[in-house]
């Protein structure tokens, strides 16, 4: 599967730079902590679907690695760039050694069938 994303040759020149390199630094640390946790949860306070997710792993004893990018009135523009990266709508953003399984619903889909286990089995 690729999404359609814009490529360089139709971004003027001078705006190139700006576009590769937008809100970066959150894009550089939600990837460094999927590659150095097997959990990552990604959220925003305020959000009741981040904090059942959260509840989610904590009842299921498995540890995570929880990011926070504002709430609801703040950070919002620095949320985007994950959302354009990962193509995934809404928060929480979850990932399993380096997967994004989807949000919370798509957490306890896993959770309740044991394949998330299997996942962090492997």
């Amino acid at each position: 599967m690729n999404r359609p994303v814009l490529e360089a040759p139709f971004l003027h020149p001078a705006i190139r730079d700006k576009v590769a390199n937008l809100h970066r630094d959150v894009l550089d640390q939600v990837q460094g902590a999927i590659t150095s946790h097997p959990v990552v949860v990604v959220g925003m306070a305020g959000n009741p679907f981040v904090a059942k997710a959260r509840k989610a792993l904590a009842r299921a004893d498995i540890p995570f690695q929880y990011l926070e990018f504002g709430s609801y009135i703040s950070q919002w523009r620095r949320r985007n760039v994950l959302k354009m990266w990962t193509g995934w709508p809404t928060l929480p953003m979850v990932f399993v050694r380096g997967v994004l399984i989807g949000g919370a619903e798509d957490l306890n889909r896993l959770l309740a069938s044991g394949e998330l286990k299997e996942l962090l089995a492997t």
